[in-house]
């Protein structure tokens, strides 16, 4: 994305350098290309004409690409571990999704795999459990800055799993507001919860929300399903772009759903979205959503098959 600039600045000399060519065309011809000018100028406002002529760029201002040694921690100056079956003090159980599986920092569900990437990989113990990884950047300030855009964006390539092996699989790649982590994570969702990316059992297509609302009124926009039937095959795309006063979600470049402030309310919408947030990587075994998309894990699951993360980026414009 960061080749805009450069692109736009380009076609910005080129229209310069037609000025002096102008000075030796005939009058009939200079006629002609003044008002091919005109129309052009006036054809500025439109969006299409914008997009041609934005000469800003992103600002990185964070990056992980996930290097080192195969069976490697992840890096703890970027990540922290939640364990366990909900954070500290349990506001909601079962990290309020309704999962089965407990998180941990083992390496067996979280680790590098020496070829630049992260894989989170559920297991079944023995004793028919799930264990599997949940990880949040160690940074929450993660905002909109004043008047601009913030885009999130990884890519991933989702567990090599279908509708059948991969009952209960539920990776995701998501963010939360800063103020639910500073009031002991209670207040969700508040403070907002932007779901980049989720898969549900396998399924050949993702999803992407955006909830929000004081407690007792949530408010819930998510994405018509995006086939996506490469995903648990190769490494796609996903990014949401947030500003002032929309959320865009995008695989592989393509724009595919949109929440908008009018959509949440001006109070909501500030809630929401108006601050820091920090990143959240996962993979939950069972709960709400995979029950109501045909169950699992049942006997057919098949453990052991990661979500890999090749890059996780966040950029400023």
């Amino acid at each position: 994305m960061t080749s805009r600039g450069p692109a736009g600045t380009s076609r910005g000399t080129a229209v310069t350098s037609r000025g002096p060519a102008l000075t030796r065309l005939r009058p009939l011809a200079l006629l002609s290309a003044a008002l091919l000018l005109l129309a052009t100028a006036a054809c500025a406002g439109t969006g299409q004409q914008q997009a041609a002529v934005d000469h800003t760029t992103w600002h990185q201002v964070f990056r992980d690409d996930f290097d080192g040694t195969a069976g490697s921690p992840v890096s703890g100056a970027n990540w922290r571990h939640d364990e366990g079956w909900c954070y500290p003090g349990c506001p909601a159980a079962n990290w309020g999704t309704g999962e089965i599986g407990r998180h941990t920092d083992s390496t067996a569900n979280s680790s590098l795999d020496g070829s630049g990437h992260l894989a989170i990989t559920p297991v079944r113990e023995p004793d028919g459990s799930w264990t599997s990884a949940r990880i949040e950047s160690q940074r929450s300030d993660f905002a909109v800055p004043p008047g601009g855009t913030l885009r999130i964006e990884a890519s991933i390539k989702l567990p090599d799993v279908d509708t059948t092996t991969g009952k209960g699989y539920w990776p995701a790649f998501w963010a939360m507001g800063a103020p639910i982590r500073d009031s002991g994570y209670q207040g969700w969702p508040q403070w907002g919860e932007v779901d980049v990316m989720e898969q549900i059992n396998g399924r050949p297509e993702v999803y992407s929300a955006l909830h929000s609302g004081a407690q007792g009124q949530t408010q819930s926009h998510q994405s018509p399903p995006f086939s996506c039937p490469t995903c648990s095959s190769g490494f796609h795309t996903y990014a949401a772009e947030i500003d002032s006063h929309e959320v865009r979600y995008y695989v592989d470049g393509v724009l595919h759903h949109r929440v908008t402030e009018d959509e949440l309310g001006a109070r909501a919408w500030q809630d929401a979205t108006q601050h820091g947030v920090f990143l959240i990587l996962n993979v939950a075994m069972g709960g709400n959503w995979p029950a109501q998309l045909g169950g699992g894990p049942d006997a057919a699951t098949v453990s052991g098959k990661p979500m890999l993360v090749d890059y996780v980026a966040v950029s400023t414009r």
